[in-house]
């Protein structure tokens, strides 16, 4: 396959996850669970978390389905992780899962505004000049490492594995990865183009399983995080040193993003 289709598809996938219906776009709020218990618009249920963990007490003719078992009354979702669990109810989709610590919900709905006004995604032409060839160098063991995040006054620990280095324009560059999980590694940076062409808190890299010590950075394939395209997300921010000094002309550019109803 050329680089020019293999790209493409790419790209057809990636338009094609934003617009899906069970997709993060699809998301029409952001809701912090206490122990006061609280009712939220659009969700059955009333809401609120304690030792148990997350916790909903459905009324009467209210439901909700949790791996194809129907749920009435009180139920336990317990100390839910960041990946979460789902629940389906007539109308639309409910996550609940741990953000910082906290247990969130975070409903989804095929008619919700930021997925309804979606456009698509600008990018830059794929260009093979911006694969570059990097050196990867381990830690000896996991490095947990404090990052910020989108939402004011949070923050997130995150697992670095290495460091990658390489060189564009002639200048040496040097970022932290995270796990992406299989043996790939995960990069979160700002460049040049960031707040200017880029969305300004950050782009995403997927970087295949390191060969030999060597890695191949795809800017081509440089992704939006959630936090571009919605209010709702908790996206977590690069570390400081996570900066790529020159114009990094590639990749996904910043999409329009209307005002939610």
């Amino acid at each position: 396959m050329t680089f020019e289709r293999s790209w493409q598809r790419w790209r057809d996938e990636r338009e094609a996850e934003l617009r899906s219906p069970e997709g993060f776009l699809a998301i029409t709020g952001l809701h912090w669970l206490g122990r006061r218990p609280v009712r939220f618009p659009g969700i059955p249920g009333v809401w609120s978390t304690g030792p148990e963990g997350a916790v909903v007490e459905l009324g009467e003719g209210e439901w909700l389905e949790l791996g194809g078992a129907k749920l009435a009354g009180r139920h336990v979702f317990g100390h839910v992780d960041p990946v979460g669990v789902i629940a389906t109810f007539d109308g639309g989709t409910v996550e609940v899962a741990d953000r910082f610590g906290t247990p969130v919900l975070r409903p989804r709905q095929p008619d919700g505004p930021f997925l309804r006004d979606y456009t698509g995604t600008p990018t830059y032409a794929p260009d093979p000049s911006w694969q570059v060839r990097a050196s990867f160098t381990a830690y000896e063991t996991n490095r947990p490492i404090s990052v910020g995040s989108v939402v004011e006054g949070r923050s997130s620990v995150i697992d670095a594995v290495g460091e990658v280095a390489f060189e564009v324009s002639g200048r040496p560059q040097r970022l932290i990865a995270f796990d992406g999980g299989d043996g790939e590694l995960w990069l979160l940076f700002t460049d040049e183009t960031s707040g200017v062409t880029t969305y300004a808190a950050c782009r995403q890299l997927a970087v295949d399983p390191p060969v030999d010590g060597t890695v191949v950075l795809d800017f081509n394939r440089a992704a939006n995080m959630p936090c571009a395209y919605t209010i709702h997300a908790t996206c977590p921010l690069p570390p400081a040193t996570n900066h790529i000094d020159v114009l990094v002309e590639a990749g996904e550019q910043t999409p329009p993003r209307p005002p939610a109803d």
